[in-house]
């Protein structure tokens, strides 16, 4: 929930400077990445109960196993997550860049380091390599280290203020 309230409290600062981006970050970043979150913790939370009965001994149990494997497995709920960070993430850094509230260098690493996430995110669904392979790993370590960086800039620094501000 606290990733998914970014975005609420970002939107009346990004709004002034081009209010469709900064709205489609609020849905893609807050709501959809939020119900991404919440399905996943709903999946590992079905397990116990899955687990208890199939420990009982139940006569279906070879359905439930097939059925933790499913939860455990869901490999297109992985890729959905990708997708909808990197196409909030595009919009939020688009809106970075253009606005200057930080300075450009930052905002175009986050922008590259989105393609790359987007690279990895469609070769793991179309199969070229699973969601936990190496490969997929390196290419999400750029946007990893960016949001970190920004992080420590907007607490150190926050935004710049905006060109032709009063001191």
């Amino acid at each position: 929930l606290a990733l998914a309230m970014i975005p609420v409290m970002a939107y009346p600062v990004l709004r002034k400077h081009d209010e469709i981006p900064a709205l489609g970050y609020v849905v893609f970043r807050g709501a959809l990445e939020g119900v991404y979150y919440m399905a996943i913790v709903v999946s590992w939370l079905l397990l116990l109960p899955l687990s208890q009965v199939y420990q009982a001994g139940s006569p279906d149990a070879s359905n439930l196993q097939v059925l933790a494997n499913v939860l455990l497995e869901a490999k297109e709920i992985a890729v959905f997550g990708m997708i909808v960070f990197g196409l909030g993430g595009l919009m939020f850094y688009y809106l970075l860049f253009q606005s200057k509230l930080v300075p450009q260098w930052l905002s175009g690493w986050g922008f590259i380091a989105l393609i790359m996430n987007f690279v990895a995110g469609l070769s793991v669904m179309f199969g070229f390599f699973g969601p936990t392979s190496t490969i997929s790993d390196v290419l999400q370590i750029p946007i990893g280290l960016q949001e970190m960086v920004l992080a420590v800039w907007l607490i150190v620094k926050g935004f710049n203020p905006p060109a032709g501000a009063s001191e």
